[in-house]
């Protein structure tokens, strides 16, 4: 704003400041002229021609802008003195130093008091938004003091320039003689100040389509290149007219929504509010800010409603502008809408808006009833022509949601359609439902509403075909007497003959089937047409084509009042489908017989092996001062023969090879591949190694030899001579030692799984046992819980394993006895009692 605009009289000044003295963070410092040629003279001297036209052209612009923001303010001062003069009973001069004495002592500009007068005797929307902003600002004057309430952005000062600016853009809509104006008016004075660069006002068509009937900001071109929306395309004007909120984009690019001034604008914020008002929807009211659009505060929120409502008014009376060559759209009113209703075999409604006292949207009456009009209640048409719908049709507003779905075409104009809709009506408090297909459409002011209640007899004749259709049915009646043969369109199918073709007749059936069949036709002909019975038979149809079909056919006869045979009716039923995937399902079954029984073989073989291997309990070793079991139980599941193994023999240097482990997987690979490690680390030990080095020679066998399998094992030397047990292990729980009525694991020791790498390196750790000393191994088949982690089934093994039973064989079949394993897999145990 120059210094020459703001040293105007204090009237336009202060309009001056609230409405275009504020541009948002991103708004242009200048109008949109300086966007066109302009902008390419700056860099003009001032003294040269071009230059100096330059100037003239932009001082008059401002002064213009001036002018308008004065009259603006001038046409708001002089409606406050006219409501001035209808409250004191004064004339127009007293009003006029009236309202200035008054702006006087409020300390504000008369401007803002004449817009805080029209406001009180308004009561309108406008003034509901500056009500409410003052609502929302009171616990902020309260609460901050820093810039006081005559400070930029508190106070009533914020809450007047709002008031003035929305009072301003009314005026300016007002006065405004097309869209296009009250375009600019709402960017200049409302808009520019909340940071908006472009404004779009979009008249909606009776068939969805939308129309730009005005815009600001956006380029002559483009505007012209978006004068027209088709109907089903999404925009985001479309949006925000299905929306009620309406659609506040963060950023256009984002939602990659098209848009007016999208390439203008691609990351700026969009708003997107629907125009409207009693109840119907105009237009849109489109807005567009340069940068990503923040989350706007309630009272930003309702002005730009208000706003949008100022363009609904505008938009009532908008009539496209038609093209050179273009046919005119004919909107047909009221009474064109009941000739076109009587032309309708349907029932058809003509339905329109009936407003409350407040101009709001109520209800719809109806205004005609077609000639072909069946209520579904039975009524006749005179109780129903112009009642309101909701009082003929309560049932409307319920679960069917049909007066909703009226409301949103006759605010939208996008018609509705709907099958097999429930249309429920009251007749002496009864509710009687009827089965409709509806269509709602908008034509000008009036909604047509048309339903066809659905005929019972057409929809069970429509199953019916449906039925055989689906089930490969074909029916037929053949009368004895007259000769008269009917069948359906699928029972010709099914033959395979054109509908032009004779109906082949029942004593020529055998004709047309296999040779096979023949003494099944003839017994299914003998009971129909001598015993006069029911009767099926199922033979394989040969059709003129050269294909066979499988066919079953039932029927029945119908006798006369003498009990003589009149008609026989049945049908054809086509059961390929079924009988090959009978013959499929028995060489199925007999397949599934022969491998379940190769099954059960092999692991009938492997848990032989098994158990040839290690027996469930072993001959016991004969050491001094040591007593060794073990205990080997199987999987429940024959298929399930794990690999689970244990060992111990007395090694020629005199000590003790303990050892358990469990290979991966079931069945006859892990079992091989446990017979492979067992036998391994026995050849191993009689090398005299100790266990860390056996495990690391058994890695070795593991990864090389066995294809890829894996497993754990713990594997201990015990010296019967110093009483002591040298162990180590590759992935496995480690042993358990029970002294003195306590239990606990030995402490865990490094060593990776066998078969994980091509060499690794084991632990070792050693152990003192004392007398009566008790050390158990195990696999996980003895703990392993699925609802639980290995360190509770742990807990639990170390507290039945805590009273020591008087010899070894009874701890270890207490263990076995109380385990709480619910795997079903293989478990091994091996203990030791020092003597």
């Amino acid at each position: 704003m120059s210094t020459s605009e703001e040293s105007r009289e204090p009237a336009a000044g202060a309009h001056r400041e609230a409405s275009v003295s504020r541009p948002g963070p991103s708004a242009p410092p200048h109008s949109c002229a300086v966007d066109g040629p302009a902008a390419d003279l700056r860099g003009m001297t001032p003294m040269s021609p071009v230059g100096r036209l330059a100037a003239t052209v932009d001082r008059l612009s401002r002064e213009v802008r001036a002018a308008q923001a004065e009259a603006e303010g001038r046409a708001l001062i002089e409606l406050a003195k006219g409501i001035l003069v209808a409250r004191l009973g004064c004339g127009p001069a007293q009003a006029a130093r009236q309202l200035a004495e008054l702006a006087e002592q409020s300390q504000v500009t008369p401007l803002e008091f004449a817009v805080d007068v029209i406001n009180q005797a308004a009561r309108d929307r406008v003034s509901e938004v500056t009500d409410a902003f003052l609502a929302a600002t009171a616990a902020v004057r309260n609460a901050d003091t820093a810039d006081g309430p005559d400070g930029p952005d508190g106070g009533e000062a914020g809450a007047g320039s709002a008031a003035v600016r929305l009072r301003a853009a009314e005026s300016g809509a007002l006065a405004a003689g097309d869209t296009q104006s009250v375009a600019d008016a709402l960017l200049e004075q409302a808009l520019r100040p909340l940071g908006a660069v472009a404004v779009a006002i979009w008249a909606a068509g009776y068939d969805g389509s939308l129309t730009l009937a005005g815009s600001a900001g956006f380029s002559t071109a483009e505007a012209s290149r978006w004068r027209y929306v088709p109907p089903d395309v999404t925009t985001v004007a479309r949006c925000g007219l299905t929306e009620r909120a309406g659609q506040w984009i963060t950023s256009l690019a984002e939602t990659g929504l098209p848009s007016v001034g999208r390439h203008q604008y691609p990351d700026g914020g969009r708003v997107a509010v629907p125009a409207g008002t009693g109840g119907r929807i105009h237009g849109v009211l489109e807005i567009a800010w340069p940068a990503p659009l923040a989350p706007q505060p309630p009272q930003v929120v309702r002005q730009v409603e208000a706003l949008a409502e100022l363009c609904a008014h505008t938009l009532e009376s908008y009539v496209p502008s038609q093209a050179a060559g273009q046919e005119p759209r004919v909107v047909p009113d009221a009474v064109e809408l009941m000739d076109l209703a009587d032309g309708l075999y349907d029932p058809a409604l003509v339905l329109v808006p009936h407003l409350d006292a407040d101009g709001h949207l109520a209800d719809f009456r109806i205004q005609h009833v077609n000639k072909s009009f069946l209520d579904p209640a039975g009524r006749p048409r005179a109780v129903v022509g112009g009642a309101l719908l909701l009082e003929a049709y309560p049932m409307a507003a319920g679960e069917s949601e049909l007066f909703q779905n009226v409301e949103r075409v006759y605010a939208t104009g996008e018609p509705f359609r709907a099958r097999r809709l429930n249309l429920t009506a009251l007749v002496d408090q009864v509710p009687l439902s009827a089965v409709a297909d509806i269509s709602v459409s908008r034509h000008g002011n009036a909604v047509l509403l048309i339903w066809r209640i659905e005929d019972e007899t057409a929809r069970l004749a429509s199953l019916l075909q449906h039925a055989q259709r689906l089930g490969r049915i074909g029916g037929f009646e053949e009368n004895l007497l007259t000769g008269e043969i009917t069948w359906n369109g699928q029972l010709f199918d099914l033959y395979g003959r054109p509908q032009s073709s004779t109906p082949v007749p029942l004593e020529r059936l055998a004709a047309h089937a296999h040779p096979d069949d023949a003494v099944a036709i003839g017994r299914f002909l003998r009971t129909l047409l001598h015993h006069r019975r029911s009767a099926s038979a199922a033979f394989r149809l040969q059709r003129p084509d050269g294909v066979t079909r499988h066919v079953r056919v039932v029927a029945e006869p119908v006798l006369d009042t003498d009990d003589r045979l009149l008609v026989v009716r049945g049908a054809y039923q086509d059961i390929s489908a079924q009988h090959w995937t009978e013959v499929a399902l028995a060489a199925t079954r007999d397949q599934l017989a022969h491998t379940e029984q190769q099954a059960i073989e092999r692991a009938r073989l492997t848990l032989q092996l098994q158990h040839a291997i290690m027996p469930p309990a072993q001959t016991p070793l004969k050491v001094p001062d040591l007593q060794v079991a073990v205990r080997y139980r199987p999987a429940e599941t024959e298929q399930l023969v794990g690999g689970d193994w244990y060992d111990a023999v007395m090694l020629p240097n005199g000590l003790v090879l303990l050892c358990v482990g469990d290979v991966a997987g079931h069945g006859i690979e892990a079992a091989t591949s446990m017979v492979v490690l067992r036998n391994a680390l026995r050849g191993l030990a009689v090398t005299g190694a100790g266990p860390g080095q056996l495990l690391s020679w058994l890695n070795i066998v593991v990864h090389h030899l066995t294809g890829g399998v894996t497993a754990t094992a713990v594997c201990g030397l015990y010296d019967p001579a110093r009483r002591t047990l040298r162990w180590a292990r590759a992935g496995h729980l480690p042993p358990v030692l029970v002294r003195d009525a306590q239990a606990g694991p030995l402490p865990l020791v490094k060593g990776m799984l066998l078969g994980a790498v091509a060499e690794a390196s084991y632990e070792e750790a050693e152990v003192q046992l004392a007398a009566e000393d008790t050390l158990l191994m195990y696999t996980d088949g003895l703990i392993e819980r699925r609802d639980r982690s290995v360190e509770e089934s742990l807990a639990q093994l170390l507290s039945t394993a805590r009273p020591a039973p008087s010899t070894l064989d009874q701890h270890l079949d207490r263990l076995l006895t109380y385990s709480r394993s619910d795997t079903d897999d293989d478990t091994c145990l091996v203990g030791i009692r020092v003597g």
